[in-house]
């Protein structure tokens, strides 16, 4: 018998299937209108915010670098430019694998361990994505080619062009000028960020460094359209920045290599100032450096060269290195006693080549053994003569002779846009008591008043004390900046530096100015007297020199010891120095030299202020020394 069969519902099954028809069509439905409805929340309800979000994805707004200003000279002579820079950068979001990168680049260019170094440095401190950040500066022609050859294979590697600093005359300026240097983050921390969102340098040392806010300028911005790997597509909007100003500055180049000249294989410096307006005319230090190779980063080895060297090339003499003034003060001690009247100029004092302060105390010996009999205050000036200021400092103390030395700037950073420039410190009773913890004794009044013991000075404060004598009292602060040039051979605005430092210091007013004559008639007997200690250096000289002659100590002598320069290690020797002002009537530039160790200040510092004053006031640059290191 057959099994048995099921006859078919074909109208159950025609329920069912449309049942499941409209369950499928209705989750359909579902999924329609849930997508319709989310279509419409982004493409309605959230249109405004994606837009956004979409626009900024699309068009970025990027900072562009300001263009440095300009230096020139007190005769339009540019000083320091800016000279285009082709470098090779790296976009940290396209690099697929850095180290490989940086191993097929150094196949194609010359990449040192500094360079890398200082490359993972500069990646770590990126200041926003997409940003590129270089590896290598001042890539020639044929790297800049081989790079461009493989640039295929070497994604987010691209060669920039950029601004960088240049300057001409390389070491000539460098103790003057200053230079510009990458920035770093504490140098960012203390600037507006914002307006150096785009800037790579900054003045480190100088004028670069204290003018910074002249000469950078005001950053602009760029509205650009990038693609999905940030890439600049085109430049929708663009607002220029600002150049920086072009300065002038009152050195005058020719006279700052002429005096450099005068200086070279020395240790030394030259600071020449126009006592009318306190100008600086050349400021020297020697031996110099190359403030090209700051810019855009110092090697190691050259950096250890110079950091190393004995002759210390980074060292600027002018305004950081003190030296005993010697005898080159003598003239504001004279100008102490005379106002003090502990003597008169008449008054004469003998000098048998020694001073005593009792008759069995130490014997302070004058310069010459013999000594010089008797002397007034002129002869004293134009003779250098120990023993009349031994008599005087000893007869003052120590109270009025710092107070004098105070009143010409000694002790005290007078200058208005020198910030590098040391203050060094004035000696005084209460100095000594507060910083050795010992009193004022009558032989530290002796030593002062010859500019030996506890004085130090500055070359700048040296020629800013021939300034005040130049001027009788009258102070004019030194300083370089002349005016702002707005074009390159526009005549310069005058713009004034006190904007932002020191307050002038108060002129030097004497009871009795009759002494400034007796004072200064001393200094040109110095230079024009039968006896005078620079007279050599005077001969010929067109116009009369009011100056004072210096020697400086470095190593003590034994008290009845006769000083030899042979017999001492060459930087043992006594220092040179010499202040002057000319013409003595009519003052046009007053300069201060301070040779390291290069004996009398005479016979070694009083030639070079020579020519130096040929050289500014009759036309003469021609060097006529025989400086031999």
């Amino acid at each position: 018998m057959a099994p048995f069969e099921r006859l078919k519902d074909y109208s159950q099954e025609s329920i069912t299937f449309t049942n499941r028809a409209a369950f499928a069509f209705g989750c359909v439905l579902l999924l329609m209108l849930i997508l319709i409805g989310r279509v419409y929340y982004l493409q309605v309800i959230e249109f405004d915010r994606y837009a956004a979000i979409s626009e900024k994805n699309r068009v970025q707004l990027q900072p562009v670098a300001p263009r440095r200003g300009l230096i020139y000279d007190r005769n339009g002579v540019l000083l320091a430019d800016n000279q285009p820079n082709f470098s090779i950068t790296l976009l940290k979001e396209e690099v697929q694998d850095l180290d490989t990168t940086l191993a097929e680049l150094a196949e194609l260019i010359e990449l040192s361990e500094r360079d890398i170094e200082r490359f993972e440095q500069r990646l770590q401190q990126r200041r926003r994505p997409f940003e590129t950040v270089p590896l290598r500066f001042g890539l020639s022609e044929d790297e800049i080619a081989r790079i461009s050859l493989n640039y295929h294979r070497l994604p987010g590697v691209q060669v920039e062009a950029d601004l960088i600093r240049r300057y001409p005359y390389g070491e000539s300026l460098a103790h003057a000028l200053g230079y510009v240097g990458r920035i770093n983050e504490r140098e960012l921390g203390q600037v507006d960020p914002i307006n150096y969102a785009a800037t790579h340098y900054i003045g480190k040392l100088g004028i670069e460094r204290f003018y910074e806010d002249l000469l950078h300028g005001q950053v602009g911005f760029q509205k650009v359209e990038t693609n999905a790997r940030g890439r600049i597509l085109r430049v929708l909007e663009r607002e220029d920045p600002v150049p920086g100003q072009n300065i002038q500055l009152s050195l005058d180049l020719r006279l700052q290599q002429f005096s450099e000249s005068l200086l070279e294989g020395r240790r030394a410096s030259i600071v020449a100032i126009e006592p009318g307006s306190g100008e600086i005319l050349a400021l020297v230090s020697t031996p110099g450096y190359d403030p090209n190779l700051f810019v855009t980063g110092i090697s190691s080895r050259d950096y250890s060269a110079l950091r190393d060297s004995i002759d210390l090339p980074l060292f600027n003499r002018a305004l950081r290195g003190g030296y005993p003034p010697g005898s080159t003060i003598k003239p504001v001690i004279a100008l102490a006693a005379l106002e003090t009247d502990t003597i008169t100029p008449e008054k004469r004092v003998w000098d048998p080549g020694f001073y005593q302060i009792n008759q069995n105390g130490r014997r302070y010996r004058d310069w010459k053994r013999s000594g010089h009999g008797w002397v007034n205050l002129n002869d004293a000036l134009a003779e250098s003569c120990d023993v009349w200021f031994y008599e005087v400092g000893h007869k003052m103390g120590v109270d009025p002779m710092s107070d004098f030395l105070g009143r010409f700037g000694v002790g005290a950073d007078t200058s208005l846009d020198l910030p590098e420039a040391i203050t060094s410190f004035l000696p005084s009773r209460e100095w000594k008591e507060n910083d050795r913890r010992l009193p004022w004794y009558p032989g530290d009044s002796i030593n002062l008043s010859i500019g030996q013991g506890f004085l130090v000075m500055t070359p700048l404060q040296l020629a800013t004390t021939a300034s005040v004598l130049a001027n009788r009292g009258r102070w004019v602060q030194p300083h370089m900046l002349q005016g702002l040039v707005p074009e390159l051979g526009d005549t310069p605005v005058p713009f004034n530096p006190i904007y932002r430092r020191k307050p002038k210091p108060a002129d030097v007013v004497l009871k009795n100015p009759d002494h400034w004559d007796h004072v200064i008639d001393g200094m040109v007997s110095v230079m024009h007297g039968a006896k005078g200690t620079a007279r050599r250096s005077a001969q010929g000289a067109r116009y009369r020199i009011a100056g004072k002659t210096g020697t400086a100590q470095v190593v003590g002598i034994a008290q009845d010891a006769e000083y030899d320069a042979e017999a001492l290690a060459e930087r043992h020797r006594d220092h040179a120095l010499f202040i002057a002002f000319a013409p003595a009537d009519n003052p046009r530039i007053a300069v201060a030299v301070v040779v390291e160790n290069g004996g009398g200040g005479s016979s070694t510092a009083a030639p070079i202020a020579r020519e130096v004053m040929d050289a500014w006031l009759v036309g003469d640059y021609n060097n006529d020394l025989q400086v031999k290191p």
